[in-house]
This record gives structure tokens, sequence and C-alpha cells, in this order.
């Protein structure tokens, strides 16, 4: 196995997502339409509500909906925030629990990108240096940041459905 980008055969690669891209990527106007309606959310780990919730509602701008016991472990809170357009944003904490720190492993995250309208982003950026998150800006219109639990975020500029100017859906 490989240690480093180096090692790797990038041609072979891209000759790979070539044949997947043929075998698998239909045009727009032969694609069916999706059997989903939409993501309503996405579920992530906090070590602390408040930290959580002071972070992504006061830093970010994303309200708090609800805050409610989660069904599946008693004591533990299931809170959810709005990230616009219908989608919501939820932790669940587990306390007692040992969950570890983040990690990024197969079948995890390794970012969730969440679009905002190219008029706040600037501003959001702001923030975040005003809030001490490091951070980094890429492309103009992608910056990218760990939540207080290591979690890897990216707020883009791109209208959902675009990415760096390419149609994606």
């Amino acid at each position: 196995m490989s240690d480093t980008a180096s090692d790797l055969d990038l041609t072979a690669i891209e000759q790979e997502r070539t044949r997947i891209r043929e075998a698998h990527l239909r045009p727009a106007g032969e694609r069916p339409s999706s059997t989903a309606r939409g993501l309503h959310h996405t579920a992530l780990i906090s070590s602390d509500v408040e930290r959580t919730v002071r972070f992504y509602q006061d830093v970010l701008g994303f309200p708090l909906t609800e805050l409610i016991e989660n069904r599946d472990y008693p004591g533990s809170s299931h809170f959810f925030f709005d990230i616009g357009h219908g989608n919501l944003l939820a932790f669940f904490d587990f306390p007692g629990l040992d969950v570890g720190p983040y990690a990024e492993v197969l079948g995890g995250l390794h970012h969730m990108a969440i679009s905002v309208d190219p008029d706040r982003w600037q501003d959001l950026v702001q923030r975040l240096t005003g809030a001490r998150v490091e951070h980094e800006v890429h492309s103009g219109v992608s910056v990218y940041f760990r939540d207080p639990d290591g979690a890897r975020i990216e707020l883009i500029a791109d209208p959902l459905g675009e990415m760096y100017g390419s149609k994606v859906l």
C-alpha cells in the first residue's frame, strides 16, 4: 500500500475514474428522478452541547431549532440547527460514553460542505477569524475549519448544485 500521494499512479487512477464515469454517469436529461426528497439531517457527535450551540448558532449563524432527548440513549441530547433550504444539521451527545476524538475513517465523515450566500461568505470568514477559529480559504469561495469536536466543515459560496463553476447536479 502506498504511503504518500507521490507513490500513486495518477494516470491509472484517472483512467479508472473515466471508466466509472462512462459506465455510470448519464447526461442530465437521461437521469431518472431521485427516490429521495432531500437531506433531512446529518448527525454528528458533540462532546459539549452548549459549546456546540454557541459555535454553530453564535459564530456560524445557524439557528438552533430543537433540543430533545435522544430516543436511543437515555440522558443523551439530540439537537438541530437550520442550515437553510429546509436542511438540518443535527448532533447527539453521549454522556458517560467514551466515544473518543473525531477521526476520519472509511465510511466516516471527511468534511461537510454547507452552501452560503456569497454576500454572507466573507462575513462568515470574518466571524471565524474573530472567534479565533483556525481556517483556510481556498479558491476564493471555500473556507475550511474544524468545529469544536474536530469535524471538518466547509462553507462554500457556490450555489447548491455547483462546484467551482461546474454543475454537479
